[in-house]
């Protein structure tokens, strides 16, 4: 049994409505295919995370909003809770990876929430977290270990419902910790979800495959995908995609900046690595464009300089 049902998300898209952006599908062509782009590098806050943070924050209770939120996330996540609680007057403090794209930091500062920083590899944000959340009475909001985070994430999918000429055939999601896609996969219940990640990140793949969470292991590679480099999924995200009977496949920072460089040079779409890894794999030929296709493009706060020099590689 998976903690959050379609019913879930239906209710958050009337929750959130006036608090996020109805974001764009735009038609692309990838081998000869009419391929949609459903663009998220364009909602409010550059990522589809103010969502579920909106979703999420909503529904705190007066004495939950008096003590504030704690929220632990590489960049996205971090400014969607820190957006959400500026307009509700929560206080927010958010725990970030000190090697984070500066862009991110500065972004989620930008809205008034307070930053702490720690290592990414030898500290653990959740206890971070937990610290903070026992000292102060702030409430913590991951960013996809959560029934109303994953329904808010999975109005995504609903409006695509709503937008598409056709029912969408396959939706192909980025994939971190799982938020976005099993969202999806509760709002689209007819359509095939394809989740993807980066290569030697791929815990949902082996996650899914042997019907358990798998850690990343330790020696896993660098990769510029930041917004998706998770350690674990968790039991509701991998539960959904299960019981979906979703795919995952991984692709290469190589082709992830093939990706970034066609939705520039296509559609003048700024959209940062982790967010073009959906991009990647269909353009990369990992899954053949097939009419229905619907690709999610999950964010676009990506740091200027590495853009620009993603975009200018020949």
């Amino acid at each position: 049994m998976t903690a959050v049902d379609r019913d879930e998300v239906i209710a958050a898209k009337e929750r959130i409505r006036g608090l996020v952006e109805t974001t764009p599908l735009i038609e692309s062509e990838i081998a000869g295919q009419r391929v949609w782009l459903k663009c998220e590098c364009l909602q409010t806050g550059g990522s589809f995370k103010l969502r579920g943070a909106s979703n999420r924050l909503a529904q705190l209770s007066p004495e939950e909003r008096e003590r504030g939120v704690v929220a632990f996330s590489s960049g996205n996540h971090a400014r969607g809770v820190a957006i959400a609680a500026r307009r509700l007057g929560i206080r927010a403090i958010i725990v970030m990876p000190a090697d984070a794209p500066q862009v991110k930091v500065e972004g989620t500062r930008g809205e008034g929430a307070e930053i702490i920083l720690y290592d990414r590899l030898g500290e653990s944000r959740e206890a971070i977290a937990a610290r903070i959340s026992e000292e102060t009475g702030a409430t913590v909001v991951p960013s996809f270990d959560d029934p109303m985070i994953v329904a808010g994430q999975g109005t995504v999918g609903l409006e695509i419902l709503e937008q598409m000429p056709e029912p969408p055939a396959r939706i192909i999601v980025p994939c971190g910790g799982g938020g976005l896609a099993s969202g999806i996969a509760l709002a689209c219940p007819d359509a095939e979800v394809v989740v993807v990640e980066p290569e030697g990140w791929d815990d949902m793949a082996h996650s899914l495959e042997r019907g358990e969470i798998v850690p990343v292991g330790p020696d896993a590679p660098p990769t510029f995908c930041d917004a998706i480099q998770t350690l674990k999924v968790s039991p509701i995200t991998l539960g959904v995609l299960r019981e979906r009977r979703a795919k995952a496949l991984s692709v290469t920072d190589a082709e992830v900046a093939d990706a970034v460089r066609f939705a520039w040079a296509r559609h003048q779409l700024v959209v940062e690595p982790g967010a073009a890894v959906g991009l990647a794999a269909l353009l990369a030929g990992k899954l053949a464009p097939a009419q229905g296709t619907v690709v999610v493009l999950s964010g676009g706060n990506v740091d200027p300089a590495l853009h620009a020099r993603i975009v200018n590689q020949a």
